[in-house]
């Protein structure tokens, strides 16, 4: 390895605390007394933001939104506003972004997903085990989404 790679400070990322920020569950079902014998569909977003807080210092928050229907029905509605606060040291500021919105959401998801599995379970269903999250895609699609937002003629 040269002295150049040698001297230039390692990209350092922990995780100073993480938390819920907003937590939501509706039993729609069991309000309205609809019993269903209709298999569920369950439709799930994840948005993603991260905002400065102090040198060094970022807050990501990962929302997730589960709603499950049955035919016509809305069985429930779980939102999950979760959120982690880090500092990122040596790190490029053309990769930084891409870090916020990849990795450190990669890092708080296993605790979100416990989070709204333990509510649908608690709320009286199947406990809601999401799938895995790419976060490179969804980071991919909004880059794209805001790139065909730009008036022609601005870059």
């Amino acid at each position: 390895m040269s002295d150049a790679a040698q001297a230039q400070p390692q990209p350092q990322i922990s995780i100073i605390s993480q938390y819920v920020r907003d937590l939501s569950f509706e039993n729609v079902a069991a309000q309205s007394q609809v019993a269903s014998q209709d298999k569920p569909d369950i439709k799930v977003s994840v948005n993603l933001d991260a905002q400065p807080r102090g040198e060094d210092r970022y807050e990501v928050r990962l929302k997730l939104s589960a709603t499950s229907t049955a035919g016509e029905a809305t069985m429930f509605v779980a939102e999950l506003d979760y959120a982690g606060v880090f500092t990122v040291k040596n790190v490029p500021q053309e990769h930084l972004h891409p870090l916020l919105l990849i990795e450190c959401p990669r890092q708080l998801f296993p605790f979100a997903r416990r989070i709204i599995s333990d509510v649908t379970r608690d709320g009286g269903y199947p406990p809601l085990m999401l799938d895995m999250v790419d976060f490179v895609a969804i980071y991919r699609q909004e880059l794209a989404r805001r790139q065909a937002e730009q008036p022609a003629g601005t870059a």
